[in-house]
């Protein structure tokens, strides 16, 4: 397990979605790209968010790195990185300003939100979505469901999931994620009701 690949070699494997490759480019990019991130929105939560999109982007599309890059530019993968990370930040931040500004809610319409226990139709519609749910989940790889059954089903917090199953705080993070953007397109696949995950 000596071998650290080098990010070219990890972003071959992360076009060819190979999820240990994502796993161990987030292991060695986590940090920076958070601090860089903290430092444009100055919210640990956002900057939390920056950082998911960016690998979520990256996994998307390791294939345009791939395209533009000659034999020449090796090693410019940070760079790359870096350039995705800050236009995500500042369209996080540009959302932040547009909710902030637009959508204070009206203490009149606070009132017409209902208060009502569930019915009959909407218990049959949450047993449907648990199943679907559990259906999708036998998709996930052995890993994937491990760390989601603990973190979700079991309430470990990922720092807990870390440290129970011996591995970085980042392969949990990545496992979750890719576990989560796989359920979301199973479920989006069988209906709206996905888009709630």
């Amino acid at each position: 397990m000596n071998e650290w690949p080098e990010d070219s070699q990890l972003v071959r494997r992360i076009a060819l979605k190979q999820p240990q490759a994502l796993e161990q480019l987030y292991d060695r990019y986590e940090r920076p790209m958070y601090s860089f991130a903290y430092r444009i929105v100055k919210d640990s939560m956002m900057a939390e968010e920056v950082v998911q999109e960016l690998f979520l982007r990256i996994w998307n599309h390791a294939e345009r790195y791939e395209d533009s890059q000659d034999e020449d530019s090796q090693g410019k993968l940070s760079t790359w990185m870096f350039a995705i990370a800050r236009n995500i930040a500042i369209d996080t931040l540009r959302r932040k300003q547009t909710r902030t500004s637009g959508q204070l809610a009206e203490p009149d319409k606070l009132l017409l939100v209902a208060d009502r226990s569930r019915g009959t139709e909407e218990e049959v519609e949450l047993r449907f979505m648990g199943e679907e749910l559990a259906s999708a989940m036998e998709d996930l790889n052995e890993d994937q469901k491990k760390v989601i059954d603990l973190i979700y089903f079991k309430g470990y917090t990922h720092q807990e999931v870390s440290q129970k199953q011996e591995i970085p705080l980042g392969t949990v993070k990545s496992r979750v994620r890719l576990a989560m953007k796989q359920l979301k397109e199973k479920l989006a696949g069988r209906g709206k009701e996905g888009a709630h995950i």
